[in-house]
């Protein structure tokens, strides 16, 4: 595989680029550098909200370009590249479908918090590893402020209990299973897919030119996006079937060694 002509890396965050522990490597941020040298430029998607990727690539944030809330929000340093907020009729009538599903737990995503009702004491640890800004309000049907997506958590299994309930929204909205515990719910272009082509084309970048990572099903676009497509060992099988090469597990650093490889190439 020639890697040489590599212009773009992107990368999924949790089950791709960070560990169980939800950790970036040290040697992650290495090998970046060393590829921001030689004029490889870096993009993190993810289904997190903007200020908690913001916080995981700290040491970076200057060079890399970010694609939060599922690719309803992209960021450059203080450039806005793209907003595609959710419309509010439609994000109540999914509040009131969720309401009726037990064990549900609704987020309101914004640009800058993310809203949500009065949390367990354990919901509340599983918010503060994915959201870095929140906010509790004592209801969220009715809420006038401009949100990216409704993000739902499920203890047991987003893909039984919380896609079942909100299946009936696909053609309205962009509906993803996006990880073992949770579904997103954003508009229609509100998707990674369409993120990376406004990156690529901000950027003068082409599908051939990029290289790009995902473990779930919220990956899917994005990954058809990229020639050099790449599927975690520990991804989701639609991702091992739609992505055209795979790498190792997160735990086995699976993105780090493919950059190496990129950077053994480019000698």
């Amino acid at each position: 595989m020639d890697l040489k002509g590599i212009k773009l890396v992107v990368t999924d965050m949790d089950g791709t680029l960070l560990n169980a522990r939800h950790q970036v490597s040290g040697r992650f941020f290495e090998l970046q550098r060393e590829l921001s040298l030689r004029g490889i430029r870096f993009a993190a998607a993810s289904g997190r909200q903007y200020q908690s990727i913001a916080c995981k690539l700290q040491p970076i944030l200057d060079e890399v370009i970010i694609i939060a809330e599922n690719g309803g929000l992209v960021r450059h340093r203080d450039r806005e590249l793209l907003s595609t907020p959710l419309g509010r009729e439609v994000r109540d009538r999914v509040l009131e479908t969720l309401a009726l599903v037990p064990g549900a737990h609704p987020i309101l995503c914004g640009k800058d918090r993310a809203y949500l009702l009065p949390p367990s004491e354990a919901f509340r640890a599983q918010l503060e590893e994915y959201y870095t800004e929140f906010e509790f309000l004592e209801r969220l049907v009715g809420f006038e402020g401009e949100i990216m997506k409704v993000a739902v958590y499920h203890f047991e299994s987003a893909e039984s209990f919380l896609y079942p309930a909100v299946k009936p929204f696909e053609g309205q909205l962009k509906v993803k299973v996006s990880g073992a515990h949770w579904v997103d719910l954003s508009d229609p272009l509100a998707h990674k897919g369409h993120a990376l082509e406004l990156v690529q084309q901000y950027l003068g970048i082409t599908p051939g030119q990029t290289l790009a990572f995902g473990d779930y099903n919220n990956d899917l676009e994005m990954l058809e996006r990229a020639e050099f497509s790449f599927a975690m060992a520990n991804a989701h099988p639609n991702v091992l079937q739609k992505a055209r090469y795979r790498t190792a597990s997160n735990e086995e650093q699976g993105v780090e060694q493919v950059l190496e490889r990129l950077l053994g190439q480019l000698g």
